[in-house]
C-alpha cells in the first residue's frame, strides 16, 4: 500500500478492483465503511462476481475476468478528453513533460519498439528519454530509430547487458504539448479505448461505464483538488500474465489525477495473508533481495560491476531536483554483505560479493516445479507452503513430486503436499512405485511463536506467543537454524566445492540452536560497526549500537544492516514494533506510535505530493506534510517523506526512489519486459480474439511451457467458459479445512454458475458437476446463483464461472463418499507474469457439465 488501512477512511472516492475486501479483509474494510458514513466517499465496485463489497457500493459493474487495463484505460482516456487531470500536479510531480527519445513506438499493432519474435523479448533501448533542455512544444529534427538488439539466450530478461542509462538531462516540454511528450504519447496510447472498445472487450456497456468514469474522475471536476479518490487490488489484478500492467495502469491513472501521496489517496494492496508484505520486503521471490535490492547476476564480475548497474542517476530536467534516493543504494548493500558475512566481508574481498549467488535464469514458482518434473530439481523443502494445492496445474506438481528424491514439508497439519503420494487417481501399485523420500516436521502455528508481522499498511507489527507449541512441534527457526548448523558442520569437516559462504554465514544469536527472533529483528535493523559521527548535528552513535535510521548506513564496512527499509525499527529506545500507542492528534488515523512503519515510520508514502508546489497542502483540512517556511525544514502530521532541508524553490521531485524525483507515468528502459505503458492482451485462454490487434492477442513477451503436462485451451476446442477462483470468508487458504468449525460453516465445494447457463445446461442448484480445464477436471456440487450474469463479449454471449480455492484431498472428511475431493488448481494454466512472475489463477477457459 502507499497508503494504508485506516487512512481509507479519509478518502472521497473509492475503485475496488481485483479484490473482495468485505469477504477477505473484512477488519480492514470497516475503514471502507467508515469513509462512506462521515465523508459521503462514493465506492464503484468493478468483479466479475456481485460480492458482499459490491452490495455496498454506489456503483457495481460486471466484468470479463482479464478485461481490467481496457477498464482502465478507458477512464484515463475520459479524463484526459474531458480535462479531468490534476494539471499542476501532472506537470511538476510527473514525467508527462518529458520527451521521449525519437524511435519509439506504440503498440498500435500489439507490439512496441524493439520486439525480437525469435527470443520473445524486447530491446528497450528505445524506451527512454530524449537528452536536452527545455524545447517548449517544438518538435526536433527526427533522427534515425535505434536498430534493435536482439538476443535468444535462455534467461536474457535476467542476464543480458546493461542496458543505456538515462540521459541525466530530459529534454522537457511543461506546455505538455510537444507529440512526444510522456503526456501526448499517453493520449495517443488510450485513444483506441473508446467506451464503444471498452464495452466490446469487458462486457461493461457504454452507458455503465461512462457513469464510473464520470463518477470517478469527478474529484477532478472544474479543476478541484481538494477532493482525492484511492484504488484498492488483491490478487484479482496480480494473478493475470499482465497483473503487474493493470497495476501499473492504475498507478497512472492515480498520478493523471494526483491522488498519489495525499490522505485518502494511492494505490493500495489488500494482503491476503498477515505476512505477505513482510515476505516480500525479506527477499521471499528469487530476483530480488531482502529489502527489494536487486539480486546479482554473473555480467557482475565483482562488487563494483553489481553495484554500478543496481544503482541509478539521476535523470530529469536541468532546473529541477531529484533526491534519487536510491543513489544510497551501496550503503544498503555493503551493509547487507556485513550482516551476511560480518567480519569475513572485508573491503578487500568486496565485501564477500563473491560469495553471492549469480541468478542466471528463472528460477519463479512455477518455473521451479517445471525444474523438478523435468529432473534437474532433486528435492524441496517446504515450510507453510502447500505446493500441490497452490498450482499452478497440481497435478504436474504432483507428478514433479514423484520424480523428487526427497521432500521436506514444515507444517502444522499433513497437507495436499506432504500426502502428494495419496492424491486421487493414484492406486495402492502406483504407491509402491513412488520413490520419493517425505519427511514430515511439525511446525508451530502462528498463536505459538513470537515475532513480527508486516501488515498491507507496512506497518510492522510485534506479537508474543499465546500458547507453547504441542507435542514435538518445533519453532520454524528452530528447525531451520539446527539444518543449517549440521550442514556447516558438515562442510568444516568435509569441504565442498565452495564451502566459503556456507562456513563464513554469520550466525551471532545468543541461543545458536534456538535463535530468538528479537534477536533477529535487531539483526535487519542493523548496527554500529565502529565509532560513527555526524557532523551536522554531531551526534555519535558507539560500536554495537542499534542504529536510529538507514540515514547512517555506510559503504565502507562501518555498518551492519540485514534490510534497510527495516532500520530504524529496533532502536537503542527498544523494540519500536512492539509499541501501542493510540494517540491521533490530527484525526487522519496516522498513529506514529503504533508499531512501526518502513521507511522510517512514514504512514503515507511520498507525501510531499500532498502539498503544491509551494509547499502548501492541497487540501487544508487533511494536512499531512508541509513546508516551515520560518524553519526552512519539512514538518507534519506524518514523517515527511522527503528530503527534510529541500526548499520547493529547488523543484525537488516527490516521488523521491525514482531516478527522475517524480512518478512514471512512462517506464522507461528496464522498467518493465512488457511495455512501459500498459496495453490490454488477452489471457492466455480466451473465449475472444484480441480485437485492439488480432495478430497479435495475447502478451507477447508471456512464454509458454512445453512439457507434456503443459496443455492449453482454445474456444474451438469446446472450451468457452471463462473460469475465476476466489476465497471464502469462512475458511483461509487450505489449511482451514482441518479446523472442525470452518468445516461446518462450509463442508464442501462448490461451484458458483449463473442462473442462465445452468438452465441452458440442465443444472439445478446441489447438482453435482464437472469443471473441465485443458489440463484436468474439478467436481463440486452447483452453487446456481444470479451473482453472476452473462456477458456480451465483442457481440459473443459469454459466462463466467467461479470456484473457491479452498477444498481439497486432505482435512476433515465432513461429507466421506460424497465429495471428490479435488483442488481447483488442477484446473489453473502454467503461465506466468512476465515482470512479477505469478500464475494466471483468474481467468481461463473450461467446459461444465453434469457429472
Amino acid at each position: 500500500m502507499t497508503n494504508g488501512w485506516v487512512d481509507i477512511k479519509n478518502t472521497d472516492m473509492m475503485l475496488i478492483m481485483g479484490g473482495n475486501p468485505a469477504e477477505n479483509h473484512p477488519c480492514g474494510f470497516k475503514w471502507a465503511i467508515e469513509a462512506k458514513k462521515t465523508r459521503n466517499a462514493k465506492m464503484i465496485v468493478v468483479d466479475p462476481r456481485f460480492t458482499r463489497t459490491a452490495a455496498t457500493s454506489d456503483l457495481f459493474l460486471q466484468i470479463r475476468a482479464g478485461a481490467d487495463i481496457a477498464f482502465l484505460g478507458g477512464v484515463l482516456r475520459y479524463a484526459i478528453e474531458n480535462n479531468r487531470i490534476a494539471k499542476e500536479y501532472l506537470a511538476n510531480y510527473t514525467n508527462a513533460a518529458f520527451i521521449v527519445k525519437e524511435g519509439f513506438k506504440l503498440p498500435e499493432d500489439g507490439l512496441y519498439s524493439g520486439f525480437d519474435a525469435t527470443s520473445q523479448t524486447y530491446d528497450r533501448s528505445s524506451w527512454t528519454y530524449e537528452e536536452g533542455n527545455d524545447i517548449g512544444g517544438a518538435a526536433p529534427a527526427r533522427t534515425a530509430s535505434p536498430a534493435p538488439v536482439k538476443s535468444t539466450a535462455p534467461g536474457a530478461a535476467l542476464a543480458s547487458p546493461p542496458l543505456p542509462a538515462l540521459p541525466a538531462k530530459v529534454a522537457y516540454d511543461l506546455t505538455l504539448q510537444h507529440p512526444r511528450c510522456v503526456f501526448q504519447l499517453l493520449r495517443q496510447q488510450y485513444s483506441r479505448y473508446t467506451p464503444e472498445m471498452v464495452e466490446r472487450i469487458t462486457g461493461i456497456t457504454k452507458d455503465n461505464f461512462l457513469k464510473a468514469a464520470d463518477l470517478f474522475t469527478s474529484v477532478r471536476k472544474d479543476g478541484d483538488m481538494k477532493k482525492v479518490a484511492t484504488i484498492m487490488y488483491a490478487v484479482g489484478w496480480t494473478q493475470h500474465t499482465f497483473g503487474t500492467q493493470i497495476i501499473r495502469t492504475a498507478a497512472i491513472l492515480q498520478l493523471l489525477l494526483g491522488n498519489v501521496g495525499r490522505a485518502g489517496g494511492g494505490v493500495n494492496a489488500l494482503r491476503g495473508h498477515s505476512n505477505i508484505q513482510g515476505a516480500t520486503d525479506m527477499g521471499g521471490v528469487f530476483d530480488t533481495l531482502p529489502g527489494y535490492l536487486k539480486v546479482p547476476n554473473p555480467t557482475d564480475v565483482d562488487l563494483a560491476a553489481w553495484l554500478k548497474r543496481i544503482t541509478p542517476t539521476a535523470s530529469k530536467p536541468a532546473p529541477w531536483d531529484s533526491f534519487n534516493y536510491y543513489s544510497n543504494t551501496p550503503k544498503f548493500a555493503v551493509s547487507y554483505l556485513k550482516a551476511l558475512f560480518g567480519d569475513a566481508a572485508t573491503k578487500e574481498n568486496d565485501f564477500a560479493f563473491h560469495y553471492m549467488p549469480k541468478v542466471d535464469r528463472n528460477y519463479s514458482w512455477t518455473q521451479i516445479w517445471d525444474n523438478m518434473y523435468r529432473g534437474s530439481v532433486k528435492g524441496m523443502l517446504a515450510f507453510g507452503m502447500n505446493g500441490v494445492a497452490i498450482g499452478p496445474d497440481s497435478q504436474k506438481n504432483i507428478d514433479a513430486l514423484k520424480k523428487a528424491e526427497f521432500l521436506v514439508v514444515g507444517e502444522i497439519y499433513p497437507d495436499e503436499t506432504s500426502e502428494f503420494w495419496k492424491s486421487p487417481g493414484i492406486t495402492p501399485e502406483e504407491m509402491k512405485t513412488i520413490n520419493t523420500t517425505v519427511y514430515r516436521l511439525p511446525c508451530a502455528g502462528f498463536a505459538e511463536k513470537d515475532g513480527s508481522m508486516t501488515n498491507s499498511a507496512r506497518w510492522l507489527q510485534w506479537k508474543n506467543a499465546a500458547v507453547p507449541p504441542p507435542g514435538q512441534a518445533r519453532l520454524d527457526q528452530d528447525l531451520v537454524a539446527q539444518i543449517f548448523l549440521h550442514v556447516r558442520e558438515l562442510y568444516q569437516k568435509e569441504g565442498g566445492k565452495f564451502p566459503d559462504p556456507i562456513v563464513n554465514l554469520t550466525w551471532p544469536y545468543v541461543d545458536a540452536q534456538h535463535p530468538a527472533l528479537g534477536d533477529l529483528a535487531k539483526e535487519m535493523n542493523g548496527k554500529a560497526l565502529a565509532d560513527l559521527n555526524d557532523p551536522k548535528t554531531q551526534v555519535t552513535i558507539k560500536r554495537g549500537q542499534q542504529l536510529p535510521s538507514f540515514a547512517w548506513l555506510k559503504d565502507d564496512g562501518t555498518t551492519s544492516c540485514g534490510i534497510w527499509i527495516y532500520c530504524g525499527s529496533w532502536t537503542e529506545a527498544g523494540n519500536l514494533l512492539a509499541r501501542r500507542g493510540t494517540d491521533d492528534p490530527s484525526g487522519q488515523g496516522i498513529y506514529q506510535n503504533w508499531a512501526w512503519s518502513w521507511p522510517a515510520n512514514r504512514r503515507v508514502l511520498y507525501n510531499r505530493a500532498s502539498c503544491d508546489p509551494a509547499g502548501k497542502p492541497w487540501d487544508a483540512s487533511r494536512k499531512q506534510v508541509w513546508w516551515n517556511e520560518s524553519a526552512q525544514v519539512w514538518v507534519g502530521n506524518d514523517v515527511p517523506d522527503f528530503k527534510a532541508d529541500s526548499n520547493p524553490k529547488d523543484h525537488m521531485g516527490p516521488f523521491i526512489m525514482t531516478a527522475e524525483g517524480v512518478g512514471r507515468i512512462f517506464a522507461p528502459l528496464g522498467a518493465f519486459a512488457d511495455g512501459p505503458f500498459p496495453e490490454h492482451y488477452e489471457p492466455i485462454e480466451s473465449p475472444v480474439q484480441n480485437v485492439l490487434h488480432p495478430n497479435q492477442s495475447n502478451n507477447p513477451v508471456v512464454k509458454k511451457l512445453k512439457t507434456a503436462a503443459d496443455k492449453y485451451a482454445t474456444p474451438g476446442d469446446g472450451f468457452n467458459i471463462v473460469c475465476t477462483t476466489y476465497r471464502l470468508t469462512e475458511h483461509y487458504h487450505y489449511w482451514t479445512k482441518n479446523n472442525r468449525m470452518n468445516v461446518q460453516l462450509i463442508p464442501e465445494a462448490f461451484v458458483e454458475i449463473p442462473v442462465e447457463l445452468a438452465t441452458e445446461l440442465g443444472i439445478q442448484g446441489n447438482d453435482k458437476v464437472r469443471v473441465t480445464s485443458a489440463r484436468s477436471y474439478y467436481e463440486a456440487k452447483a452453487f446456481v446463483t444470479k451473482r453472476i450474469k452473462p456477458m456480451m463479449i465483442d457481440g459473443k454471449k459469454t459466462y463466467q464461472i467461479g470456484i473457491p480455492i479452498h477444498q481439497g484431498y486432505r482435512g476433515i472428511q465432513e461429507d466421506e463418499g460424497r465429495n471428490a475431493r479435488t483442488i481447483i488448481n488442477r484446473l489453473t494454466p502454467t503461465v506466468v507474469d512476465p515482470n512479477a512472475y505469478t500464475p494466471e489463477f483468474k481467468g481461463f477457459l473450461v467446459k461444465l457439465e453434469k457429472a
